[in-house]
């Protein structure tokens, strides 16, 4: 996995931790009672056993939320409950909704946001503002999060919501930073971060577990792994975190041994506690799992991938926000890609196998058919030679002309009988040929079918730059669309005024715009999936469409038909695409 989808996680992770409610004694108890029987475990295939039973078990604790969610809101139905006691009932539903599903987090963000209003408390109201910040920042929408934080008036406000404020915008800094991709801003965004961070930490004390987390993850943004490893193992050891802060935790740690000493067997066992915790605390909009599924995929552990992988996109789907389903649905296609690609070669090993089988089977057959032929000419032959020694009493005149038949006769009868030889031999030959080959094909299924060779992922992970592998794939989309389509550039050119003509050079890409019209051409026009082919969002492809067309001499509705009239060259038999 690059260092944008490390970042992106672990951005992901720096959540909101204010005011967190602890357990009772007797959850504090059995939270501890699991950490000791489940998350020390340190075997990956005891934990992968565990994250099985756990995910067939996902519709118990989700039906478990839901019904703590049907009783708050039995109780918020009550029209005649006082505005603060509304005020509380839907935070509590904010809380049970805010990593479980967007829109209806969003919601009580809003109706919460409404109530404070109505109470003309200011606290209320910042808080409130502060609560829906969170859920516009997990669904990727920074502006909004952003234009919803400035917002907030820190005047007089108590220390909670101060660093509810503080933490919220070092996430988003953290986040645009890891979404940018740009070292230029992206340094802006983390030193931006880092203060914020400063920020929180100055109010926080020492004796919360929110202190460390956010000291962690600063940390780790300037790649100080041992700290940031000394401050999240202290939350692990001496918080008793619930399910979902030891998701995060866990998760967080887990990128500090990826990016700090590359210990990937004790990340991925900490990246799959971390996804046990969030099926257990049903956290939809968690990042675990799908990271799970990508570690596996690496480490050639293909079905697991594909199966974790694929639940990791019901939870982003069920969560309901695009950034969500946008980061599994980029690791989705290279796992299910790599198991098609093995199953496909399974099936044509099994196709060559079966081949050889039945060729070797035509073999056999059609010698045995010879061998067969052969001993009914000697008999034939046999029977022949009895005759004339009968007939040599009686006719010795005919003994020269006999002689000579039976000499004939022998010689065939020599030439059957080496040939019969030579094809037995032959055929024994090429059985055991056969036989050795299936011992050696035998052999080496059995190794590749048992043997899990661990060896060279790190070099393998570290020579994947999903950058530059997606510059390399619109390059190769480039020259193989202008070799398709020779006449696009200079007929593209034509719609537009001298001064509006699109320069190219043979050894450069195709400008952004071209591109898009490109796709245009060759059948591609969904807005949503132009975007997610080129990684930009729908507005950008359609602000870029838009300002092509307003500077062509066509009209809107011409330009695209003429884009489609543009001809492609005839195929010859001897034309090369490659």
């Amino acid at each position: 996995m690059n260092n944008k989808m490390k970042n992106i996680i672990t951005n992901i992770l720096a959540k909101n931790i204010v005011h967190r409610r602890y357990l009772l004694v007797a959850c504090l108890v059995f939270i501890q009672a699991l950490n000791t029987d489940v998350f020390a475990k340190s075997d990956k295939e005891n934990l992968l056993e565990e994250l099985h039973k756990t995910v067939l078990q996902k519709k118990t604790y989700e039906q478990k939320k839901l019904q703590q969610i049907n009783v708050l809101k039995s109780k918020l139905a009550n029209q005649s409950l006082p505005l603060t006691e509304q005020f509380e009932l839907c935070n509590k539903l904010f809380e049970e909704y805010k990593t479980f599903q967007y829109d209806a987090a969003f919601s009580y963000a809003l109706k919460l946001r409404d109530i404070a209003k109505k109470l003309q408390d200011p606290v209320k109201v910042n808080y409130a503002k502060l609560q829906l910040s969170f859920t516009l920042l997990s669904s990727g929408m920074y502006k909004e999060s952003l234009d919803s934080l400035n917002s907030v008036a820190l005047q007089k406000m108590p220390d909670y919501i101060l660093i509810e404020y503080y933490v919220l915008m070092s996430r988003c800094n953290y986040e645009l930073a890891a979404y940018n991709d740009t070292p230029y801003y992206a340094e802006q965004y983390n030193k931006r971060g880092n203060v914020y961070s400063d920020s929180a930490t100055a109010l926080m004390s020492k004796n919360d577990l929110q202190y460390y987390f956010v000291k962690g993850i600063r940390e780790l943004k300037e790649r100080k792994y041992q700290e940031a490893e000394h401050d999240f193992k202290l939350i692990l050891d001496k918080f008793n975190p619930n399910f979902h802060d030891y998701a995060m935790v866990a998760s967080s740690l887990a990128s500090v041994y990826l990016e700090g000493d590359g210990n990937r067997e004790t990340a991925t066992n900490l990246m799959i506690q971390a996804a046990i915790a969030d099926i257990k605390s049903s956290t939809k909009e968690g990042v675990a799992l799908a990271y799970v599924a990508d570690l596996l995929y690496q480490q050639k552990h293909d079905d697991k991938a594909y199966h974790l992988i694929k639940e990791a996109l019901n939870d982003a789907s069920f969560y309901g926000a695009k950034l969500r389903l946008k980061h599994v649905s980029g690791i989705l296609p290279v796992i299910e890609g790599n198991r098609l690609s093995t199953v496909e070669d399974q099936k044509n090993r099994l196709f060559i196998f079966t081949s050889i089988v039945s060729i070797l089977s035509l073999i056999v057959i059609i010698f045995a058919f010879i061998i067969f032929k052969q001993l009914k000419k000697l008999k034939v032959v046999g029977t022949e030679i009895n005759e004339t020694n009968l007939k040599l009493q009686t006719a010795n005149h005919l003994l020269q002309t006999t002689n000579q038949v039976l000499q004939v006769k022998n010689n065939e009868l020599q030439e059957a009988n080496k040939i019969k030889e030579e094809y037995i031999g032959y055929s024994f030959n090429m059985y055991a040929d056969y036989l050795d080959k299936l011992e050696k094909i035998k052999r080496s299924i059995e190794k590749k079918l048992v043997t899990k060779s661990l060896e060279g992922i790190g070099q393998v992970l570290d020579s994947i730059n999903m950058k530059k592998e997606r510059e390399a794939l619109y390059i190769s989309f480039d020259k193989i669309f202008i070799k398709l389509f020779p006449n696009f550039v200079p007929a593209f050119n034509s719609f537009f005024k001298d001064q509006d003509k699109y320069v190219f050079q043979a050894d450069q890409p195709l400008d952004l715009d071209v591109r898009i019209f490109a796709l245009i051409r060759i059948g591609i026009s969904d807005h949503e999936q132009i975007a997610k082919i080129l990684e930009y969002s729908v507005r950008t492809i359609y602000n870029h469409k838009t300002k092509v067309k307003s500077k062509s001499i066509l009209s809107n509705d011409e330009f695209e038909k003429k884009i489609m009239e543009i001809k492609a060259f005839e195929l010859s038999s001897d034309t090369s695409l490659t």
